[in-house]
């Protein structure tokens, strides 16, 4: 069975900083497949914007070879891409100064079609954009403006931004991208949970033991230098990424699919989220920085030799977080993420509670709990881990196996990059896998004790050795707990 593919209304797509790096890897690429699979009507334009001097001839020269890079050679229709690179723009403009807007407006024009505004630029150019988009007459009722993370680095950074943004587009037209909630093993989250009779009555503290979300990349800082070191891996994953997987595990069913109403229920479980104080913080999380070690291309650098400077800026970060309601109380949530780890995985392990007593007896083995483990990346699937009985003679002998769901076995057809599922929801006016102002900011009002706290206690950013899973301070945070982290591979 294939999926049926529903196209969108005519719309232009203005991409700030439409040569960077975003531009070339993701959004180009994202366009290009949905023109592909047949999801654009006409006339529908897409106008690339920098301060770069370039004709629209280069540009589309730019895109074909970002499209060549990024796409899948068997993937890459010929006929396609020239109408895909014929849709193509390009105007020099400065978002600082609002010098070339004006250009740009004469390449939009009058029509009221969708506009779409990609901020591909540090968000310090967020609010000077927005501000020269309205003087130059480009917002339009039909417009939308994408903002990419970080958005701020702090609850009173993010309120500033939001006000910024917010004076020149109603709160309806602002889509705040987090790429994660677009993969598709992250919405089906949400169909195993709701779709589904069989773990609802078992998804609260009476049936789970706990729950671990886990994303580790291999690569160190690569081309994110300036950014990283003054954001770190509390900033750049927990606060976004990790924090909206934890709300689609925990939140209560919404009433419907409406954006709204699914983010009301993420945001409750953000305001549940039990605050880490100064006291708390040194028990309840675990910073550290990757030193020199090996990876699967060899022996690499510690992250202050990539620097070339000192720095206590954290790599990975591990913490317990408690959520204070009915459903969750005592069931902890082990969050971690880092760079330059054993292993390149996004993971959700939801682990059960172990039977109340055993029938077996000894020789039978040892009984562990039900996991179900949900894979978002790589090998993007579902497994859930029961006990059974080893096949054969000679007594009652149990085995742990996994009915294991591959999304790669199961769905022959392509899997769509999330990009390309995000940026037709924004086409679309769907903003349910977008996060709401009141979100981002409940985000923050949790991160931000933890940042104060590690400045005041002074909380030291631990070593480990690049290749592993951590500092040993994260392993004894969930096993002094009894517990451990489940192993990925």
């Amino acid at each position: 069975m294939t999926s049926q593919i529903i196209p969108v209304e005519p719309f232009d797509f203005i991409a700030f900083g439409g040569t960077g790096d975003l531009a070339e890897r993701k959004l180009l690429p994202a366009l290009y497949q949905r023109q592909r699979a047949g999801q654009f009507t006409e006339p529908t334009r897409i106008i690339g914007t920098s301060r770069a001097k370039m004709t629209h001839k280069e540009y589309r020269e730019f895109a074909k070879k970002a499209i060549s890079d990024h796409v899948k050679a068997n993937e890459i229709d010929a006929q396609e891409l020239e109408t895909f690179i014929a849709r193509l723009h390009y105007v020099s403009a400065d978002g600082k100064t609002g010098e070339g807007f004006d250009a740009i407006k004469k390449q939009v024009g009058d029509s009221d079609r969708i506009r779409v505004f990609y901020m591909a630029v540090a968000p310090a150019l967020f609010g000077d954009i927005a501000k020269h988009l309205k003087g130059s007459g480009l917002i339009c009722q039909n417009s939308r403006i994408v903002v990419e993370k970080p958005i701020g680095r702090d609850l009173a950074s993010a309120q500033a931004l939001n006000d910024q943004i917010g004076s020149y587009f109603d709160e309806h037209q602002i889509f705040r991208i987090d790429h994660y909630l677009g993969k598709e093993t992250v919405q089906n989250l949400m169909a195993l949970r709701f779709a589904n009779m069989l773990y609802e009555p078992l998804w609260n503290s009476a049936h789970i033991d706990h729950v671990q979300i886990t994303v580790a990349e291999t690569v160190g800082l690569e081309d994110r230098i300036g950014y990283y070191d003054k954001a770190g891996a509390l900033r750049d994953m927990v606060q976004n990424h990790i924090l909206q997987l934890l709300c689609l595990v925990a939140m209560e069913a919404p009433s419907s699919m409406d954006a709204d109403a699914v983010r009301d229920e993420k945001l409750k479980v953000l305001r549940s989220l039990k605050r880490i104080n100064g006291q708390e913080a040194p028990k309840m999380t675990v910073r550290g920085q990757y030193r020199a070690g090996a990876s699967a291309g060899g022996a690499v650098k510690g992250y202050q030799e990539e620097l070339g400077a000192q720095s206590t800026t954290e790599t990975f970060v591990a913490i317990k977080a408690e959520i204070e309601n009915w459903r969750w109380a005592g069931v902890p949530f082990y969050l971690r993420t880092g760079k330059r780890l054993a292993t390149r995985v996004s993971e959700i392990v939801i682990e059960f509670k172990h039977i109340p007593h055993s029938i077996f007896g000894d020789n039978a083995g040892r009984i562990l709990a039900n996991q179900l483990v949900i894979r978002l990346q790589p090998d993007e699937g579902v497994k859930q881990w029961i006990m059974i009985k080893d096949p054969g003679p000679g007594g009652m002998r149990l085995r742990n196996i996994a009915l294991d769901m591959s999304f790669a076995q199961s769905f022959q057809e392509r899997n769509p990059d999330a990009y390309e599922r995000l940026v037709m929801d924004v086409v679309r006016g769907n903003q349910t896998l977008f996060m709401r102002r009141d979100e981002v900011e409940a985000a923050w009002k949790w991160i931000d004790p933890i940042q104060g706290a590690w400045a005041e206690n002074l909380q030291e950013t631990q070593g480990y050795t690049s290749g592993t899973w951590g500092p040993s301070s994260a392993i004894a945070l969930i096993e002094r707990d009894g517990r451990t982290w489940h192993e990925s591979t």
